[in-house]
């Protein structure tokens, strides 16, 4: 645990402002859950992916999406070697431990579709081979919600569901702004020198330990209950899943992990509802004229009441 605090710590140094969402990105390694990051340009958000990453010593691969980007570039292909007259494989981009998918809405949606095998499964087929991911593998994709309809696809319903967390990062206060520009101002490249603080056995070994944090029954309850009870909301067109509902637990347990305790709390819950939930809820026409997502989740957790028993 000494190590994890050493790494938020040095995450914070590199990243100003950004705590929670730094939290955020460390349960999602830690749960092997994928991220989306979205902001306006120019917020850091490939910054923070990038210093992440390197962080821990593994894999890294980033791949900028445009729309001729194709669907081997993301997974790999097979190619003929007129030199050794055989047939070889070139890897794709998820052949790596975490993979930094940058401005994913800007890649055609076939090419972002290649992503939901790797998300979801862990694996990657080419050409009828299927090849297993390093362990272990996230996906953290950034997109700009600002940009024009034109040369855009943005993501359906089935993959933004792929995603554990989706980060919506705003713009720094005042003094964290300060702090930027006074950081940065002197060096040529406006970044600082990232090293690696922790090892993939190391992340492999936290990973195991937080999938054993316990939850009581009562906390099981109170997820499934905000769970259905945003199927049952009036102004909801498409409510969480039960992957969904298993997204919260892996949340909280991860959340409970960093926090040092071996049991979830209903804070834990509330802490990780907005970012697993928000971008799995649809609301109806009326719905999006009266009140935002974030309103509605809100009116839903207030209305649940939290388990009170000392757990």
């Amino acid at each position: 645990m000494e190590k994890l605090t050493l790494i938020r710590e040095h995450l914070n140094s590199l990243i100003v402002g950004r705590e929670k969402e730094i939290d955020f990105m460390l349960i999602a390694l830690l749960q092997e859950g994928h991220v989306l990051l979205e902001s306006v340009p120019g917020s850091g958000k490939t910054w923070m992916a990038k210093a992440f990453a390197g962080s821990f010593q593994g894999g890294f691969q980033r791949l900028q999406f445009t729309p001729d980007v194709l669907p081997s570039d993301v997974t790999g292909i097979r190619f003929f070697n007129p030199q050794t007259q055989e047939f070889e494989l070139r890897p794709g981009a998820v052949l790596t431990n975490l993979l930094l998918a940058d401005e994913i809405n800007r890649a055609t949606p076939r090419t972002q579709s290649s992503l939901l095998e790797a998300m979801e499964e862990k694996q990657a087929t080419i050409d009828g081979e299927t090849l297993q991911l390093p362990d272990p593998f996230i996906v953290i994709a950034t997109q700009n919600p600002v940009e024009s309809q034109q040369g855009t696809f943005p993501l359906p319903a089935a993959q933004l569901d792929r995603f554990l967390f989706r980060l919506e990062i705003g713009y720094p206060s005042f003094e964290e702004e300060l702090k930027i520009i006074r950081d940065f101002r002197g060096n040529a490249s406006h970044k600082k020198e990232i090293s690696a603080v922790a090892s993939i056995s190391e992340v492999q070994a936290w990973t195991q330990a937080a999938k054993k944090v316990s939850i009581h029954e009562d906390i099981e309850h109170y997820i499934i209950k905000l769970v259905q009870a945003t199927r049952a909301h009036p102004l909801v067109e498409l409510g969480l899943s039960s992957r969904a509902a298993l997204a919260l637990v892996h949340a909280a347990q991860g959340r409970a992990f960093i926090e040092g305790r071996i049991f979830v709390t209903p804070d834990d819950v509330k802490y990780v509802l907005q970012p697993v939930a928000l971008h799995r809820l649809l609301l109806t026409g009326e719905g999006m004229l009266i009140a935002k997502p974030s309103e509605v989740l809100q009116e839903i957790a207030e209305s649940i009441p939290m388990p009170v028993e000392a757990l």
